[in-house]
C-alpha cells in the first residue's frame, strides 16, 4: 500500500506546500531541478543482474518515486524507471543528516537519484540500500496514486478521456500502456524491414498539396502565404507515388501521416498513419498474396498466430478467405445486386430501413448495404474482391470483360477494414473519364469525391507500367496486434474535442 501526505488536501494547497518544499530544498543546499545524474544501471538491469552486483558493487540509478512507506527512521520506497519498479531503503543513520532532511521533503512523483548497494530485504525483495540521495526534479503537482495489493490494482488512472488528454500522466501511472507504444514502434520497424527485404525503396511525398487526391475523403484546408494559394493536407500518397512509378522507380513505399476532415470514433482519427506501397508488373492477385504474407510476417515477429481483437479470436495462420463483394452482399442480404441500377439499389436500401440522402448514388447504396449487413460478419481475415467501378476511380477494370467491376480488394479482420488495394489504372483516357465523373459527384454535393488532377493525368499520358498498389492503416494494424479496441489507445496524442 502506498501513502501520500497530500491526501485530503486541495490541489491548490498541495501545490503551495510543494512549492514551499522547493525553497526548503534550496536552503539545504540542493538543486531541486538538477542538470544530470551519472546513472550506472537501470532498474531492469539491477534486477536482471542481481547475482553479479549484489552487495559488492556500488550502483547509481534514478527514477520517479511512486510509493513512499515511512516507518520512523526506516523507510521503504518504490522507484520507477521506465516500466520497472525497484525498492529502495532509506535509513536515517545510514545517510548524511542533510540528505535525510532532503528525504523528508520528498513526495510521490519526485524524480530522484540514489547511490548504494543492492541486497535483498527481509521479505526477499531486491532492494537498494541507499548511501547517498540526490533530488533531480521536484514534482509540484501530485500524480494519481495507484494502490496495489495481492497482485491487484486499485484506484488506477482509468478515466479514458482524461488518460487521452493527459497521456503523460497515463504513462506515469499505467506503465503497461507503454508496452502498446513500444510494440507500435516495433511494428513500424518490422514494416520497413519487410518491404526493404523485398527491394522496396522508402520515399517521401508532400504533406501540403495544391490539390488533394488518392482517396474518397474531405480534406483539411490551409493557406500558403508565400505562394498566395490555398493548399490541402494530404488525404493519401497515391497520386504522388504513382508519379514515381511513372518516373522509373520499380518498387516504392511511404509511411506517412495523412489527414482527413472526418468524424472521430473508435476506428477513425482525423490524423492517422498510412502505409502505401506500389510495385510494377504485378496485379491485385499478386498483391493479395503479398499482403497475406505481410500479416503472417507480423504474427511471426510477435511469435503468435492468434490474436484477441474486438471480442474475437483472430487466426492469422490460416489462409485468408477470398470472396467478391456482390457474392457477400447476396449472402448476407438475400439480394442479388450484381445487375441492379441505382434506382433498384435505392429501393432495396429503403426496404431494409436504411436512410438515404438526395445526393446518394449507385456507389453510396452499395456501400450502405455492405457496411450494414456484410462488414459485421467478416471476423476472420477475408479479402473482399471485385468492387464496383463507381466506388473505385483509380482501379483497372476487371479483365473478365465486365464494365462495372474493377480489380480491387479490401482486407477485413475483426469486422474492420485494414487494407485497400488495386490493379492500378494506367489508361489515361479511362482515368480522365473517371476523374471527370468524380468531379461531377463533387459538384452535386459529394464532399468526399475525388478531385480532378490535371498534372497527374498528364504524367499518366507518358505511360505507367502495370502496377499493383496497396494501402494499409498502421493504426488499425497496431490495434489488431496489441488487442486495442479504440484507435485512441494506439495514438499517443489522439485528437480530442476542445
Amino acid at each position: 500500500m502506498s501513502t501520500n501526505n497530500s491526501e485530503g488536501k486541495s490541489l491548490q494547497e498541495i501545490r503551495k506546500v510543494r512549492t514551499e518544499k522547493v525553497e526548503k530544498i534550496k536552503e539545504l543546499g540542493f538543486n531541486p531541478y538538477d542538470y544530470k545524474f551519472d546513472r550506472t544501471h537501470t532498474a531492469a538491469e539491477i534486477i536482471d543482474n542481481y547475482e553479479d552486483i549484489k552487495e559488492e558493487v556500488t550502483i547509481k540509478t534514478a527514477g520517479r518515486l511512486v510509493a513512499i512507506r515511512r516507518m520512523g527512521k526506516a523507510n521503504f520506497c518504490d522507484l520507477r524507471d521506465n516500466q520497472t519498479n525497484l525498492q529502495i531503503y532509506v535509513q536515517k543513520n545510514k545517510i548524511d543528516e542533510n540528505q535525510y532532511k532532503l528525504f523528508e521533503l520528498l513526495d510521490i512523483g519526485d524524480i530522484i537519484g540514489v547511490t548504494g548497494k543492492v541486497m535483498k530485504s527481509r521479505t526477499g525483495e531486491i532492494t537498494i540500500f541507499v548511501e547517498k540521495l540526490d533530488i533531480l526534479t521536484k514534482s509540484i503537482r501530485p500524480i494519481p496514486i495507484v494502490k496495489e495489493s495481492d497482485e491487484k490494482t486499485y484506484d488506477s488512472f482509468s478515466d479514458k478521456e482524461l488518460r487521452y488528454r493527459k497521456r503523460y500522466l497515463d504513462l506515469i501511472v499505467n506503465p503497461d500502456v507503454k508496452e502498446v507504444f513500444e510494440t507500435r514502434s516495433k511494428i513500424v520497424e518490422w514494416t520497413r524491414d519487410f518491404l526493404n527485404g523485398h527491394d522496396y525503396l522508402e520515399v517521401e511525398t508532400p504533406i501540403l498539396q495544391p490539390l488533394y487526391g488518392g482517396a474518397n475523403a474531405r480534406p483539411f484546408k490551409t493557406y500558403y502565404n508565400a505562394l498566395n494559394s490555398e493548399f490541402y493536407l494530404r488525404i493519401a500518397d497515391e497520386l504522388y507515388l504513382k508519379r514515381l512509378i511513372i518516373g522509373g522507380f520499380d518498387r516504392v513505399y511511404e509511411l506517412s501521416k495523412n489527414f482527413r476532415n472526418e468524424g472521430v470514433d473508435r476506428n477513425h482519427n482525423p490524423e492517422f498513419t498510412l502505409l502505401e506501397f506500389y510495385q510494377t508488373y504485378v496485379d491485385y492477385e499478386y498483391m493479395m498474396d503479398f499482403v497475406e504474407k505481410f500479416f503472417k510476417f507480423m504474427a511471426d515477429k510477435l511469435s503468435k498466430t492468434t490474436f484477441e481483437f474486438n471480442g474475437h479470436e483472430i487466426d492469422l495462420e490460416q489462409s485468408f478467405a477470398r470472396h467478391s463483394m456482390f457474392e457477400l452482399i447476396e449472402k448476407y442480404t438475400g439480394e442479388d445486386v450484381s445487375e441492379a441500377d441505382a434506382d433498384k439499389l435505392k429501393k432495396i436500401c429503403k426496404q431494409k430501413g436504411m436512410d438515404v440522402e438526395p445526393q446518394d448514388h449507385y456507389g453510396s447504396f452499395i456501400e450502405y448495404l455492405f457496411d450494414e449487413f456484410v462488414e459485421p460478419e467478416l471476423v476472420q481475415p477475408t479479402f473482399v474482391t471485385d468492387l464496383p467501378k463507381a466506388i473505385s476511380p483509380l482501379a483497372k477494370l476487371k479483365r473478365n470483360g465486365s464494365k462495372n467491376l474493377v480489380e480491387r480488394f479490401e482486407l477485413f479482420i475483426g469486422q474492420q477494414e485494414f487494407v485497400n488495394a488495386f490493379s492500378e489504372l494506367n489508361d489515361p483516357i479511362d482515368q480522365r473519364e473517371r476523374m471527370e465523373s468524380q468531379k461531377r459527384l463533387g459538384d452535386s454535393g459529394d464532399e468526399e469525391a475525388h478531385s480532378l488532377d490535371e498534372d497527374f493525368l498528364e504524367a499518366l499520358e507518358y505511360g505507367m507500367p502495370p502496377t499493383g498498389g496497396v494501402g494499409i492503416g498502421i493504426d488499425r494494424l497496431v490495434m489488431l496486434l496489441t488487442n486495442q479496441n479504440s484507435i485512441r489507445d494506439v495514438l499517443l496524442f489522439p485528437q480530442m474535442r476542445q
